[in-house]
């Protein structure tokens, strides 16, 4: 860890910033006194070269085109009446001129500013206001290319850094749902790199703590809610403790409002409507008791011997979200555990995944039915069917969302888990 960080600190060697210089080719050029003759004998003898330059005293003041002036020279009678006539003639007059030492960025807006002309035909490059060369249009969109495949390279390279670090952040989590339920799965996939759900797992003595969220957004600007939300479930543990999940709820639901500034009434116009769906959950191991409560996130519960699950459903309003009141409660449910029981908790990005023959959600029920087809199986083989099942469901269609999900079997004791 401490040598990739400290890869990822070093400072960069400083780069030759790419610049119009760069582009600029050393070409003859005609000074305006100059006949179309030249011009012609100029072509003739460079037969690869698009345009050719007219100066005054080394100051550049115009192009001509190679195909516009042989097109031109090539009609009846031109010859004879242009051949010993000046070269502005068939001269462009408002060439795109820049200075070498501008920028490619800068180089690339001028170049769409003055439109087509400027692509084919190229540019004049100028060192002190004298003719240093021409640039050409196409050589610029591939330096242009080259530059965009490079920034995109150092932003994945951040975005892969970025899931380490995220990745870092679950593992404690990790590691107390395996010390504390040994037949339990849970499955975190990111839509892409980095995510925007979050799960949450701490043991104690008297019992256990999990969560599990979706925040506004994938990729970047989820794992940027993540972060909030993630310190904000920290910070309320810290201050209430992990057995009343429906006031932790309110706690984040305050605490990420006021991050973001999306306090009703503070702010006529939030810059950021942004939230998450979540449900959090205490296990009393005394009591063998489920405390539940859930933002627009339900609880799946399928006790042995039962037909069906029992769902315990989430209130539809999520946490942080310009429309949830900084009061608002919510409901407190508690649930009896018996000994064998199976709990089920997911994010949408399981439920609302289009696929199957007829292009539609994957649904709710047709997770619980497969859990309950395989209900006898360990977690972990129950989790590989979820995932195969989704994946065969989801067929040629993209991935919509994170998805994360967890299922838990409630042992008979929690003695034999201390050790």
């Amino acid at each position: 860890m401490h040598s990739t960080l400290a890869a990822f600190n070093r400072p960069e060697v400083p780069r030759h910033r790419r610049c119009a210089g760069d582009l600029c080719v050393e070409v003859p050029t005609l000074e305006s006194t100059g006949t179309n003759t030249t011009v012609m004998e100029i072509f003739s003898a460079h037969k690869d070269m698009v345009c050719l330059a007219v100066v005054e005293k080394g100051r550049p003041i115009g192009l001509i085109n190679r195909n516009i002036f042989m097109s031109q020279m090539s009609r009846p009678f031109h010859r004879e009446l242009y051949d010993r006539k000046s070269c502005i003639a068939f001269m462009d007059k408002e060439p795109l001129i820049v200075d070498a030492a501008m920028s490619i960025e800068a180089l690339t807006f001028k170049t769409v500013e003055s439109g087509e002309k400027a692509l084919a035909d190229g540019f004049i490059v100028t060192r002190d206001g004298l003719f240093a060369g021409l640039g050409n249009g196409l050589q610029l969109m591939a330096v242009v290319a080259e530059l965009q495949a490079e920034k995109n390279r150092q932003t994945m390279q951040s975005i892969e850094y970025a899931s380490v670090i995220q990745r870092a952040m679950l593992r404690a989590s990790r590691e107390a749902l395996a010390a504390t339920l040994r037949d339990a799965v849970l499955v975190w996939e990111p839509r892409d790199v980095v995510g925007g759900d979050f799960y949450h797992f701490a043991r104690h003595a008297d019992g256990w703590f999990g969560a599990v969220a979706d925040c506004t957004g994938h990729g970047v600007p989820g794992a940027f809610m993540t972060m909030i939300a993630s310190s904000s479930l920290t910070q309320a543990l810290d201050q209430h403790g992990p057995r009343h999940p429906a006031a932790l709820l309110s706690a984040v639901n305050r605490s990420v409002k006021g991050l973001l500034g999306q306090t009703q009434g503070a702010d006529d116009s939030p810059e950021s409507d942004d939230g998450l769906d979540a449900g959090f959950f205490w296990f009393d191991s005394a009591r063998r008791e489920l405390s539940f409560a859930g933002a627009r996130v339900s609880l799946h519960v399928l006790p042995p011997g039962a037909e069906q699950f029992e769902t315990v459903a989430g209130q539809r309003m999520g946490v942080g979200y310009v429309d949830s009141d900084a009061d608002y409660q919510w409901q407190h449910c508690t649930v009896a555990i018996t000994p064998g029981t199976l709990l089920f908790i997911t994010t949408d990005g399981m439920t609302d995944q289009i696929g199957g023959p007829r292009h539609i959600a994957f649904g709710k029920r047709r997770a619980c039915d497969l859990i309950i087809a395989h209900r006898d199986q360990p977690t972990a083989q129950i989790g590989l069917a979820l995932q195969r099942a989704l994946a065969q469901w989801q067929g040629e269609q993209n991935r919509r969302d994170d998805l994360t999900f967890f299922c838990a079997r409630i042992p008979q004791t929690f003695a034999q888990e201390d050790h």
